[in-house]
């Protein structure tokens, strides 16, 4: 486990060309007639990372800044109100897969964890209506899981423009082994996948950077 703050250059470094928890739905994601767009440009996001060791520069508009900095809003009023220390904790390595690794928002005592969301209030409304936690987090949740090997994680949406009473949803996931030996699975043959690519363009081309 790095002891680098998440968004730090440092935390970059350690994640660069890693497989990560936020992307394992890019990973999986597949169309009628294969894998999709999002696998094959996370690939190539990855093969460019260990060829040049820089990571990938990420798009980021106003509802991601918003998210980015509520955040500890968000962690504070969880911890508050369940009564437990929120642990903050950087890039934590697979301990079976190498190059593969999670960023979770946060350690509950010894066997939980905590994903922040802090969406659109549309969204969130949604949320406290009952609409079910997204696919790509659940994936995402049960990757931090995995890699992390703690129990349950506690899925948190929160927006502060909203009454207190409603500010905050929590729904809590277990752990569900068949669902992680799955993406494990998926996970290896993706990066599996990177690697190959890599190992081919230095063969054409040379290793003019850094290889893999």
């Amino acid at each position: 486990m790095t002891d680098t703050l998440q968004g730090t250059d440092a935390w970059r470094t350690a994640r660069l060309g890693c497989a990560t928890a936020s992307r394992i739905a890019d990973i999986i994601a597949k169309t009628k007639s294969g894998p999709s767009a999002s696998r094959a440009n996370y690939l190539a996001e990855l093969v460019a990372e260990r060829l040049t060791g820089v990571p990938a520069e990420h798009y980021s508009n106003a509802a991601m800044q918003w998210g980015t900095d509520t955040e500890p809003q968000a962690r504070a009023a969880y911890a508050f109100i369940h009564g437990v220390d929120v642990t903050e904790v950087g890039f934590v390595p697979h301990p079976r897969i190498a190059r593969a690794g999670a960023s979770p928002d946060g350690y509950i005592g010894e066997d939980g964890l905590i994903e922040i969301k802090c969406p659109g209030t549309a969204a969130h409304i949604s949320t406290l209506r009952g609409a079910c936690i997204p696919g790509k987090y659940e994936v995402q949740m049960l990757w931090q899981m995995a890699t992390t090997q703690r129990s349950w994680c506690d899925y948190v949406s929160f927006d502060p423009r909203l009454p207190a009473n409603m500010q905050m949803h929590v729904e809590r996931v277990a752990r569900d082994e068949a669902h992680i030996k799955d993406l494990e699975a998926q996970v290896r043959a993706f990066l599996a996948e990177v690697e190959a690519v890599v190992k081919d363009l230095i063969a054409r081309y040379g290793n003019a950077a850094v290889a893999a």
